[in-house]
């Protein structure tokens, strides 16, 4: 693995965003979009003292969590999808760059624009809301660094469908996150869902983490349970992803379908 292949794959996505509104509108207009929606809901229903219930804290401190999730997919899926909508796909697979390396690119794009929406995001938080998303302290960097490894798994797992099911399947670059909101308790507990969805959500890592979350909230004690599930479930869906999409390329390799994929 060569660090001056990553740094040019990097390099030339991150100019990318210069002066293309869409990619930019991505990371700052639809993120502070839905941060003010939620926000001012979150304003409101605060305004009704519902008691022993702090509703900026869990619902601002929700979303800013789902977000940064989705971007790291996202920015996962896109960065593959750049170069399918470029037809660079195959140009760059045949220079000695390894998939290895295009994935560690990939996951440092997702960072690049996760510490630049969650800055945004924070900021804009504690201008308009008075929400410090400090106050969940050590634990706050725990938990985020568990949503951003299982947004980079969907981000691996999407693009390893888009190679096996070309163009057909893009749709799941920017929808298989919103498919896993309801199961994954990011406002509300497990216990509110049917008995059957809650195995489902209890195998989600997310899950693990919002409600570890609302812990932290009530108790301001780690939920050693909720990380532990975290890590495990997290490490799981990780490895198992990887193999699928190593399988993915190398099965598009063997039959010369780089090139088609458009």
């Amino acid at each position: 693995m060569k660090l001056h292949r990553i740094n040019a794959l990097l390099i030339r996505h991150l100019y990318l965003y210069q002066r293309s509104v869409p990619r930019l509108m991505d990371i700052f207009f639809w993120p502070i979009l839905e941060l003010l929606l939620w926000g001012f809901l979150s304003m409101y229903l605060e305004k009704l003292s519902l008691a022993d219930f702090n509703v900026v804290t869990v619902l601002l401190g929700a979303i800013i969590f789902w977000d940064l999730m989705s971007q790291s997919q996202r920015a996962i899926s896109t960065t593959f999808l750049e170069e399918v909508w470029e037809r660079n796909l195959l140009n760059i697979f045949v220079t000695p760059l390894k998939v290895g390396e295009f994935l560690v690119s990939s996951v440092l794009i997702a960072a690049v624009r996760i510490i630049i929406v969650g800055a945004v995001l924070a900021g804009l938080a504690w201008a308009l809301y008075q929400f410090n998303l400090l106050t969940f302290g050590f634990y706050l960097v725990i938990f985020m660094l568990n949503l951003l490894v299982f947004g980079w798994t969907l981000g691996f797992f999407t693009t390893g469908i888009i190679l096996r099911f070309g163009s057909a399947a893009q749709v799941l670059a920017f929808g298989l996150v919103f498919l896993l909101q309801p199961f994954s308790a990011v406002f509300y507990p497990v216990s509110v869902l049917p008995q059957s969805l809650q195995y489902v959500a209890q195998a989600l890592p997310a899950t693990h983490v919002f409600e570890g979350m609302r812990a932290v909230i009530a108790t301001g004690a780690l939920p050693v349970g909720n990380l532990v599930w975290a890590l495990g479930t997290n490490l799981f869906y990780l490895i198992l992803v990887l193999w699928f999409f190593k399988r993915m390329f190398a099965r598009v390799k063997e039959r010369g379908m780089l090139m088609k994929l458009d």
